[in-house]
């Protein structure tokens, strides 16, 4: 299949590209999951299948808490309390999880969680026997408190009567959860390396503890005491451990984006969204104490409709200030009362404006989407399009984490062609029609690739004309690689097995002519005057993290071989210089920087190099 290059013709939607406007580093943790990794079978391996998939998928970042799970986590005991089926105690070994994820990912990120609640499961002796009950099947009353004694109603959510806690639970401090870093991390520990778990959640989704560990909180805690409970564990937590990512505050959905419990939350007289309290709350402690108590600011978004035209636009929910959300809800609460008219969510840009706000313009807290999905019966090429569109949007707008909960199909070949084709950094992309056509374009540091993600959100076919700007495109055939038409079984199993389609285009000049097939994502990879991308990606570029950093940073590359590192001032004076060796990958650097913005150069035998910059607060 050959699409010809040449002028827009009627009909068509126009795309412009320019390669050096908007540039913004694209986080290697958007490509993320959650639950990769066993932590219950203690007899459990990765097996061979999954783990060519999660490495040919490109999975860089690992979110293996386990959700409601996570909140009674006891790491001493190996346990956790499972609060969706009756509470009962099981097996849960994050030591094993962490250990097969840095023995087969060493260049990945996980993540776990901190628990907050003031619980943590104690024994498994008081559990309900849910075999002898109904032979352990699924039924309305999985949720009822039943563990520690409890009487089964035969109907409804609530038991007869409610199990004891002391029976099957035991307090947890924060000395406990943060306890955790020591053992993974410390002298005496198992041995794990810390900057590969660098990012912790904040437990998981307190707004609704109420309902999801209602057994321990019947009553919702005040907004005031969880954040309470959240500072005092997050200073000791950055105490222990100072380049960790402390990653809040885990909201359940988008009612929790601005209510805790039922309603916004009133202090001295002001009405505040539950985001924006949070918000708040954190930039008034971090004045006082001068501690940091944020890094990546956290939801779960878990919309309903089952609508392809619905699902194809909910990636607008984060950013489109002028996108009405059919499931508005919370947001109608946001200035107190309950407004029908207000629809539009915009939610990570108004989490922006209130970190600016609060926080001041150069705060260096990012965004993450630790939590979402589809249900099910959804379309493969339907979820891929959502999946395509939501990572695009979060590549452009510099979000850090992104891990789906629900992985449905389509969703490992969505992942496979943009994390493996990709380039480093987001350039501007703007379609003449962004509802039916998005252009998410990405360039390699050196500027002389460029890969152009075109996603179709249309039933029927698009004439899409796209132009670029300082970009001259190689004047021969280009490989795009497409997704459409996805069967309703999986067909991801590696990078050479896959449902991808390979089609050919034409360049004139500056400028092509496409034509996207119906409810398709398409990769398009071009070469600035070079020669056509081949199969092979090109080799990453290198991170430096936590950036903003305050003491100590650490530098990750891949493919290329560098002798020297050196960190500069803005201004060319050299602060640090250290030789590598040739098949060394990553360098920390431990020292202290004074506030500034510093550039980082790798140099290579040859005379190449390659450039970062990072900020020191």
């Amino acid at each position: 299949m050959l699409l010809l290059g040449g002028p827009p013709v009627a009909g068509q939607i126009q795309v412009t590209v320019d390669a050096t406007a908007d540039v913004k580093p694209i986080s290697p943790y958007l490509y993320g999951r959650n639950n990769s990794f066993s932590s219950t079978d203690p007899n459990w391996t990765l097996p061979g299948q999954d783990l060519v998939r999660l490495r040919d998928a490109g999975v860089t970042f690992f979110r293996e808490s386990g959700g409601n799970n996570s909140s009674k986590y006891n790491w001493r005991r190996k346990l956790s309390s499972h609060p969706d089926w009756y509470n009962n105690v099981y097996v849960n070994n994050c030591n094993q999880a962490a250990q097969a994820l840095q023995k087969h990912f060493p260049a990945a990120q996980g993540m776990w969680a901190f628990q907050l609640l003031g619980y943590a499961a104690k024994t498994n002796a008081a559990n309900f026997p849910d075999w002898d009950y109904n032979r352990s099947q699924w039924w309305e009353g999985v949720s009822q408190n039943l563990a520690g004694g409890g009487v089964p109603n035969a109907t409804g959510t609530k038991a007869k009567t409610e199990g004891n806690i002391s029976l099957y639970l035991e307090k947890w401090t924060a000395d406990s959860s943060v306890a955790m870093l020591d053992h993974w991390f410390g002298a005496g520990g198992i041995g794990l390396k810390k900057e590969g778990i660098r990012y912790w959640n904040m437990d998981n989704e307190p707004e609704i503890w109420s309902g999801t560990h209602d057994d321990v909180m019947p009553e919702q805690i005040s907004p005031q005491e969880f954040m309470r409970r959240y500072i005092e564990l997050a200073k000791k937590a950055r105490a222990k451990f100072p380049e960790i990512k402390l990653v809040g505050p885990v909201t359940a959905n988008e009612w929790q984006w601005y209510n805790w419990g039922n309603k916004p939350i009133t202090e001295y007289g002001k009405t505040y969204p539950w985001l924006e309290y949070f918000i708040k709350t954190i930039a008034e402690e971090q004045q006082k104490s001068g501690v940091r108590l944020l890094d990546v600011l956290d939801i779960h978004f878990y919309p309903s409709s089952k609508k392809t035209e619905d699902i194809v636009q909910f990636h607008r929910v984060f950013f489109d200030r002028n996108y009405s959300f059919s499931e508005a809800n919370g947001v109608k609460t946001i200035n107190g009362g309950y407004d029908k008219s207000l629809t539009r969510e915009y939610i990570f840009g108004r989490c922006n404006d209130w970190l600016t706000q609060y926080l001041g313009a150069v705060h260096g807290v990012t965004l993450g989407l630790t939590e979402t999905g589809l249900d099910n019966s959804v379309a493969p090429s339907v979820t891929a399009v959502w999946y395509a569109s939501t990572l695009g949007e979060f590549m452009k707008n510099s979000v850090e984490l992104f891990t789906p909960w629900t992985w449905n199909t389509g969703m490992w070949e969505t992942l496979h062609l943009l994390s493996h084709y990709n380039q480093s950094h987001s350039v501007r992309g703007v379609s003449g029609n962004e509802a039916v056509v998005s252009a998410y374009p990405s360039v390699n540091p050196a500027g002389d690739s460029l890969t152009v993600v075109l996603v179709n959100r249309s039933e029927a076919a698009q004439a899409v004309n796209v132009v670029f700007s300082h970009f001259v495109p190689m004047q021969e055939k280009a490989t795009m690689l497409t997704l459409s038409q996805l069967p309703a079984d999986e067909t991801f199993v590696s990078h050479t097995q896959n449902a991808l389609k390979k089609s050919q285009v034409d360049l004139a000049g500056t400028a092509l002519n496409v034509s996207l097939a119906p409810m398709s994502v398409s990769s398009i990879q071009l070469r600035n005057g070079g020669t056509i991308l081949g199969e092979a990606p090109l080799p990453e570029p290198f991170h430096v993290f936590p950036n903003p950093t305050w003491e100590h940073i650490t530098v990750r590359w891949a493919g290329q071989d560098f002798d020297k590192i050196t960190i500069t001032e803005s201004t060319g004076r050299e602060l640090y210089g250290q030789p590598l060796q040739k098949t060394q990958r990553e360098a920390i650097v431990r020292r202290k920087f004074a506030a500034g913005i510093y550039l980082i150069r790798l140099s290579g035998p040859a005379g190449q190099s390659t450039v970062r910059k990072f900020i020191a607060r």
